[in-house]
């Protein structure tokens, strides 16, 4: 099963195994002491799952917004 990111100014919502939540952009910088701009997408997934898949290479959320 995959894991959706969708990045907003606000955090990132998340579809983790069937299951969707919201990870708040605080929450995220507090986890990897960066700005939340600064954070790239295979961080959050760090973040989110035990033993990620990653696809490509890492891109910032300042990229993405």
């Amino acid at each position: 099963m995959s894991t959706e990111l969708t990045f907003n100014e606000d955090g990132v919502d998340v579809v983790y195994e069937g299951t969707a939540f919201e990870l708040e952009k605080g929450l995220i910088e507090d986890a990897t002491g960066k700005e939340y701009r600064d954070v790239t997408d295979h961080e959050v997934l760090q973040i989110v799952a035990e033993d990620p898949a990653f696809d490509g290479e890492p891109v910032r959320i300042g990229d993405v917004l």
